[in-house]
């Protein structure tokens, strides 16, 4: 038996509300490590069925600087409570100047209107360091493990 969602619940799936956790491919850095290795870091991302997945972050930042570089990225989303449940996606990504309004969008999606309002007030950038990452998923990979043999 296959633990692995249909297309409609795994976009539905990744359309809710998760923390993800982002994943890119890093060159060496001079960072202790060196070498070559992935950085997976835990960030808020926004999905839409059919859609991207986009992600903000620092334009300076390791992880802008190493999504720029790799040109792709991929994405985690999980329930950590039994049935476990995941859904990961991958594929190339795009920038973008980030719009005052999709951060604000963003904060409230995971913090609710006040908490969303708060946390950019208390958040500002002057200087437009913040950027949009967009991802088309071309690769998905789920699993539904509250799925009965049948």
């Amino acid at each position: 038996m296959s633990f692995a969602m249909s297309v409609t619940e795994r976009e539905q799936f990744l359309a809710g509300l998760h923390v993800g956790v982002l994943s890119v491919a890093v060159k060496g850095d001079g960072e202790a490590g060196g070498g070559r290795g992935p950085l997976a870091v835990p960030v808020w991302y926004d999905y839409q069925t059919g859609g991207q997945v986009s992600v903000i972050t620092g334009r300076s930042s390791r992880k802008g600087r190493a999504i720029r570089a790799a040109g792709r990225m991929s994405l985690c989303a999980q329930d950590e409570s039994p049935p476990y449940r995941y859904v990961s996606v991958e594929g190339p990504v795009v920038v973008e100047e980030l719009d005052p309004a999709e951060r604000l969008a963003m904060a409230r999606r995971y913090l609710g209107s006040e908490g969303g309002d708060q946390y950019v007030a208390s958040n500002p950038d002057p200087d437009r360091e913040g950027v949009m990452f967009r991802m088309r998923p071309e690769h998905w990979v789920s699993g539904d493990f509250g799925r009965q043999p049948g």
